[in-house]
């Protein structure tokens, strides 16, 4: 590594193949060397200030979270308080932490700090102890700065005492640090805490590689600084996630990435697939994974150098394919190449590239990919298909704070969505396309059943999204009980079926009769359809109930929501004055000018139905 080109994409590729501890620290002298504690001009997500608040010490693994925000594009900058200060700061309204007003915290106790060394004292009781701490100093960091708060699971530390079945003897420190580790997981649940659950980890790779006993006497280390690369990654995927940045859709190889062989050369009966053969066990193993994944939300397409019916032949024909033709929302199989093929994918599935994840065997493929498309992320792929699905996991491409029932019929939708286009293709006449989906538009305010759906599309949402602002779930929760503010989440079901909550719109109201939208975002799926045009009926309808006379539109460009730059004028809005130096502009409507727009899709109040 050289610090020769220092851009920030450069350093983005840079972090994206940094391996070591070694290669952790160079880079990261090089970030603050260029960028020092200023994000660089033009970034398209929220910068992170993150405060880490620890019992032990932690400066050690900052670099290792600094590093890993850059490998997901993100900007973040650090601060932790001087050793065991940390409630000190918390409390006081004058200390360096309240100044450094975090958006993100990121709690991390050791054993030591929450059981003590007191004797005499029930399990029961020191469990209790040590949440309670713990949800104080929660409810005390988000009182001060909201955001984001994440609570790192606790090192088992201690020793067993009577080995194998431990949690037999009461007062057990190692089995109460591992009940701890649960309850905090339910804690976390009702207080939205998200977790780094390290101890996941710590199973995977052992104690021995997280804790070293020597560090923790000298230098009070409760985590190995060799292991802060893996530290660092663990927490970017949390942040990521919140910022709406985690990956959506799992493209895939077929021949020797799905099932071992080629099938345009071995057949059907040829290729490796199956029981009673270890290598054909390996790749039911990943498509096993896969189909979970699919399950939880992620889409799946597939990318093959094939002639497309050879390369349909296991997925409708082999008996032990778990995989099926309809889990694959998009199927391309030619001979082009395949960065051509993943920008077909993207825009058949309407999703940006950055959404891809390519998995191929083929190292000629996928260099061939990250260097005609850098945006795509490219795992390099162990040589086992074996270790596949948990080298793929272990990347956390996917990571996902929660998962709604939406998430969940997700490869559905794009499917449905894909029938859609194929029978516009069939119609001639737009009106008779649009008049044979049958839509519906249903409505209703906000709701806490669907809150983190709402949260997510707030946050994940991109392309159509016309200001970009980000709420979490207080922040919604506290628009929801103000009776002056619009708060409108939107369904649509047609022929083909229920899309799910595809649009959002947050209205508030800023006197004199004026309404500023806030916020009005809609997923990509459903452009095209009158869908804008009904919406802003809605709005309009809904604002005159609150005595609003006038809405104002703002739109606030990005690096990727150009596509709605001209999304208020199209609505017949006057722009109220000439674009700003960053490109905002605002635009009026004048309610008692508007004619509702004639849509094709009937709307449905559906507030009252819960």
């Amino acid at each position: 590594m050289t610090e020769a080109t220092v851009d920030w994409q450069s350093l983005v590729l840079m972090a994206q193949s940094c391996s070591g501890f070694t290669d952790m620290l160079k880079l990261d002298r090089v970030l603050r060397k260029y960028y020092g504690t200023e994000p660089p001009e033009g970034l398209s997500s929220k910068p992170i200030t993150l405060a880490m608040l620890g019992s032990a010490s932690v400066e050690h693994l900052l670099a290792g979270l600094r590093v890993g925000a850059l490998k997901r594009g993100l900007w973040l900058s650090t601060y932790t308080p001087a050793y065991g200060q940390y409630l000190q700061e918390l409390f006081s309204p004058d200390s360096s932490l309240h100044t450094f007003k975090p958006n993100t915290t990121l709690f991390a106790f050791d054993v030591f700090h929450l059981f003590g060394i007191a004797m005499g004292i029930s399990p029961e009781a020191q469990l209790e102890a040590a949440c309670d701490k713990i949800r104080n100093a929660w409810h005390l960091a988000h009182k001060n700065f909201g955001g984001h708060i994440i609570q790192q699971t606790v090192v088992p530390q201690f020793p067993p005492l009577i080995g194998n079945n431990e949690h037999r003897l009461p007062g057990s420190l190692y089995w109460l640090t591992h009940r701890v580790n649960e309850r905090l997981r339910s804690m976390a649940d009702e207080e939205g805490v998200d977790l780094l659950a390290i101890d996941g980890r710590i199973m995977i790779d052992g104690l021995s590689n997280w804790f070293n006993p020597i560090l923790w006497h000298m230098a009070k280390q409760d985590i190995s600084p060799a292991v802060s690369p893996i530290y660092g990654d663990l927490a970017a995927h949390l942040i990521a996630a919140r910022q709406g940045r985690s990956y959506k859709c799992l493209v895939l190889d077929l021949d020797n990435t799905l099932w071992g062989g080629v099938i345009g050369d071995d057949g059907l009966e040829g290729i490796v697939l199956g029981q009673g053969n270890a290598q054909g066990e390996a790749y039911l193993a990943m498509q096993r994974y896969v189909k979970a994944l699919s399950e939880r939300g992620v889409i799946l397409a597939v990318c093959s150098k094939n002639d497309e019916a050879n390369a349909l032949l296991p997925f409708e024909q082999h008996p032990e394919m778990i995989l099926k033709r309809s889990d694959i929302a998009c199927f391309i199989a030619n001979w082009q190449d395949k960065a051509t093929n993943l920008r077909e994918i993207a825009h058949q599935l309407n999703i940006g590239l950055d959404s891809l994840v390519f998995v191929d065997d083929s190292l000629y493929e996928r260099n061939l990919v990250r260097r005609e498309l850098s945006m795509v992320a490219v795992p390099e792929l162990p040589e086992s298909p074996s270790q596949y699905p948990y080298f793929i996991a272990e990347q956390g491409y996917f990571e996902a704070l929660n998962i709604t029932p939406e998430d969940r019929e997700r490869s559905k939708q794009y499917q449905a969505n894909l029938k859609r286009e194929a029978l516009k293709l069939s119609i001639t006449n737009m009106d008779d396309y649009l008049r044979s989906l049958e839509m519906e538009l249903r409505w209703q305010v906000f709701h806490r059943t669907d809150l983190q759906r709402v949260v997510q599309l707030i946050n994940k949402t991109n392309q159509f999204n016309l200001t970009t602002r980000r709420y979490g779930e207080d922040e919604v929760l506290a628009l929801m009980t103000d009776p002056q503010s619009l708060t409108l989440q939107l369904r649509l079901i047609d022929r083909f079926g229920d899309n799910g909550i595809i649009g959002i719109v947050i209205g508030r109201s800023i006197g004199n009769g004026d309404m500023m939208i806030d916020t009005w975002l809609m997923s990509c799926r459903v452009l095209g359809r009158t869908v804008e045009q009904a919406t802003l009926n809605l709005v309009v309808s809904e604002a005159r109930c609150l005595g609003i006379q006038r809405l104002i539109g703002e739109y606030r460009p990005t690096d990727k929501n150009s596509m709605v730059r001209e999304h208020y004028s199209n609505l017949g809005f006057i722009p109220m004055e000439t674009a700003r130096e960053d490109g905002r502009t605002q635009w009026t409507l004048l309610l008692g000018d508007f004619q509702a727009y004639n849509t094709f899709i009937a709307v449905k109040d559906t507030t009252d139905e819960r």
